[in-house]
């Protein structure tokens, strides 16, 4: 699966910036409102160590990560809602992402204008979460008034439910809170709302950028953030942007973890921005280990084991038989395949299993 996340916030934030930092791709960084008009696209390697280890031992013809898409979109402002700015061109790029990279200024600088003349993360959290909402509730009441019809003309029973789940998103919305605020009751009600793509529905991170000086303990704006969000259920990271970005143009891995180390920083912010990721959409990782090719794949948490199949390929999973199962620590132990064989340490699964993180996978199908 391809997880793609969308780095928001309002103009002059360090959007581009950090996308510079994390992606592949050069963003234009500049010091006025909407440098950026086209979104930028661009993509990085999820890390993960037991990928190296595995190459180390399986010593294959490629090694190929999982990757995370990045899109950097165009700054919003009060009144995107209604076409202010780059606007409905914003709300447009933001609905095909799989979650929100909130980006807010945590950081003082006189030479960086901020659109609204001074530094208030919350304040611009604010702008932002207003206007999409704004623009959920005029997708929400506008398929509230054909659902509602097709409940009470045709007893429609789906569209009763669906009519239920919008008249509480709808309470939300007027009250000024997000979507994601609203209880799902079971998972019939999620894969509703799965379908209806409201943008305050997806999980957001927020990215607290901050000076060089704050990139480890934080300050006084993240700790409003903090307050802010508290009820939210929503990721928040400390990232000094500007920083990072010049740690990622360091070639050598030594060079680059000793300048993290002198910011009192274990890991880098882009590997803590997608291990962040990871968490809030429930994400996790499985391997193909082998002398041609070893290979990380991304899947939800709790996948069964034909579902995890078919992220290879549609066929795995449609003629799915069964799946042989390696689990990551083993294999570190014994080397081989052909070793943790021989120690009975490899398991033969069917349909039901629940693939766990890690899980070294090798499957047999049929079509």
């Amino acid at each position: 699966m391809s997880l793609k996340c969308g780095i928001v916030g309002l103009p002059n934030v360090g959007k581009s910036t950090l996308f510079n930092c994390i992606s592949s791709g050069k963003a234009q960084s500049a010091n006025f409102p909407f440098c950026t008009i086209e979104p930028n696209l661009g993509s990085t390697n999820v890390p993960d160590k037991r990928l190296d280890v595995l190459t180390e031992i399986c010593k294959p013809k490629r090694t190929i990560p999982a990757t995370v898409d990045i899109v950097d979109i165009a700054g919003l402002v009060k009144g995107a809602s209604k076409g202010e700015g780059l606007g409905n061109q914003f709300l447009a790029n933001i609905r095909e992402t799989d979650a929100i990279l909130h980006v807010l200024r945590c950081f003082d600088d006189g030479n960086i204008v901020h659109v609204d003349g001074s530094v208030d993360p919350v304040r611009d959290k604010e702008v932002v979460d207003a206007e999409l909402q704004i623009k959920d509730l005029e997708t929400v009441e506008s398929r509230l008034a054909k659902v509602q019809k097709q409940a009470k003309v045709g007893g429609d029973k789906d569209a009763k439910k669906l009519t239920d789940l919008l008249e509480r998103y709808r309470e939300a919305l007027v009250q000024g809170k997000s979507c994601r605020t609203v209880e799902l009751l079971n998972e019939e009600e999620a894969a509703m709302a799965k379908d209806l793509y409201l943008l305050t529905n997806k999980p957001v991170m927020y990215i607290c950028n901050v000076d060089e000086a704050s990139a480890s303990s934080g300050n006084a704006y993240v700790d409003a953030v903090r307050e802010a969000t508290k009820d939210e259920n929503a990721e928040i990271l400390i990232i000094a942007a500007k920083t990072e970005s010049e740690i990622a143009e360091i070639e050598e891995y030594e060079d680059r973890q000793m300048f993290l180390e002198e910011l009192g920083l274990e890991e880098s912010g882009v590997v803590r921005l997608i291990q962040g990721a990871y968490r809030l959409l429930g994400l996790q990782t499985f391997f193909t280990a082998g002398a041609d090719e070893c290979r990380a794949w991304t899947i939800s948490k709790g996948d069964k084991a034909p579902k995890a199949a078919g992220v290879i390929h549609s066929d795995f999973e449609k003629g799915f038989i069964r799946a042989e199962v390696i689990k990551y620590e083993d294999f570190v132990k014994y080397k081989s395949e052909s070793a943790v064989r021989a120690v009975g340490k490899l398991s033969t699964e069917g349909k039901e299993y629940v693939v766990q993180d890690g899980d070294i996978m090798h499957f047999l199908f049929n079509v």
